[in-house]
């Protein structure tokens, strides 16, 4: 009924337009600058190598990422394969990757 009573009611002005198509590009462009960025950016814990070593394990939130480089890493490695819980089964191939397997030599590496 509000419609009948003030005729401008269900309209917008021109200005309102415009400023509603540039907040809706500006928000558009956000999540596609988002979409971008998830795409392209670097990933710190992504593949082991190079005296790094990243183990995901499963965890009461639905896993976690245990990262480990230089001493720390060949320090992690060297229990790995020594125990035979879960965490060290998962972690022994990526400490293979890490290029710190059971006899690999004490290398410095970055931290």
């Amino acid at each position: 009924m509000y419609s009948k009573t003030n005729p401008r009611a269900g309209s917008l002005t021109t200005r309102q337009k415009r400023v509603f198509a540039i907040i809706s590009a500006a928000f558009v462009l956000l999540l596609c600058g988002f979409g971008v960025w998830g795409v392209l950016a670097h990933d710190n814990y992504g593949a082991s190598g190079h005296g790094c070593v990243n183990v995901n394990i499963p965890n009461s939130t639905g896993g976690a990422t245990l990262h480990y480089c230089g001493s720390r890493a060949r320090s992690f490695c060297q229990t790995a394969f020594k125990s035979t819980d879960q965490i060290s089964m998962r972690a022994r191939p990526q400490c293979v990757l890490a290029g710190l397997g059971p006899s690999a030599p004490a290398t410095p590496a970055s931290s």
